[in-house]
């Protein structure tokens, strides 16, 4: 599944060529993917103008003209391609359609944007801009973790107490908006904590080490273009390469990389998914 530097790539790819544009034309191929799509999304978006596109956790957000916001869900096989004439400037020919091409969207200059999502586990909603925060897959989420909002005050507060494994609690989108397992399992890694340790038992100024730590982490992934794991491609149909410098996840086996430890980074599951770690140099 993306997760958040993923998706920051993907707005980033999208950005100059939907801020400011019309949509002339929405296409819309199948009546649903995770869950349907909102009635009349086509002629909604058709003719709109995409004032700002934002992001809030692993969501794309489209402020447009018309008072609504298009709320977009990558899902976990989505891809989104940019083709066409961007300001003027050859990026790619439009391709052939393909069998899983479910939303298209051609903007006014020559731009087009097909979003392919061959599992159909991505979703796309719309909703008053002036609501968007009560949407249910918004309402409710913690802070963005390179806001100012998660500082080391308030990530302690938060663990204060908790019995869950602080993996669990970095996973909890209640706590911190936007962290998956890869980049918490890499953020443990880098901190020396253990995916294990209990949340409320990690003492203060261990605890607020995690927040500097997992904005490098998220920040350098998003300077990569993100990790390819299986389906993942930036907006031009290039590969991020963050997974290249994975220190943890992925390494079961491998030397652990953190200078001096004599470790070998290992495997557990955790809630169904898989942890990586170093078990010498994580306490």
């Amino acid at each position: 599944m993306p997760e958040l530097p993923e998706v920051e790539t993907v707005r980033r790819g999208l950005s100059p060529v939907l801020e400011g544009r019309v949509i002339a034309r929405a296409q819309v191929n199948r009546p649903d993917l995770r869950w349907p799509f909102p009635e009349g999304m086509a002629d909604r978006l058709t003719g709109a103008r995409v004032i700002r596109l934002g992001r809030r956790s692993k969501y794309l957000l489209a402020d447009l003209d018309t008072g609504e916001t298009l709320i977009w869900h990558l899902g976990m096989s989505g891809r989104v391609l940019v083709s066409g004439q961007i300001l003027g400037e050859f990026v790619h020919a439009h391709p052939a359609p393909e069998k899983h091409d479910h939303v298209v969207l051609d903007i006014e200059g020559g731009a087009r944007i097909t979003f392919n999502d061959p599992r159909r586990f991505g979703a796309m909603d719309l909703i008053a801009t002036d609501r968007l925060e009560t949407h249910r897959l918004l309402a409710g989420l913690g802070p963005e973790p390179l806001g100012n909002a998660f500082d080391e005050p308030y990530l302690v507060a938060r663990l204060r107490g908790r019995m869950t494994p602080i993996k669990a609690a970095l996973l909890d989108q209640h706590v911190v908006a936007g962290l998956g397992n890869i980049y918490v399992c890499e953020a443990l890694h880098r901190a020396g904590i253990s995916p294990k340790r209990q949340a409320g038992r990690i003492a203060a100024p261990r605890a607020a080490r995690l927040v500097p730590v997992i904005r490098d982490v998220l920040a350098e992934a998003i300077e990569a273009g993100g990790s390819s794991l299986r389906d993942y491609r930036r907006t031009d149909g290039e590969l991020g390469y963050f997974q290249h410098a994975f220190r943890a996840y992925g390494r079961a086996g491998a030397p652990c990389p953190t200078p001096g430890c004599p470790g070998t980074i290992g495997r557990l599951v955790q809630s169904g998914r898989s942890t990586f770690y170093c078990p010498r140099c994580q306490r």
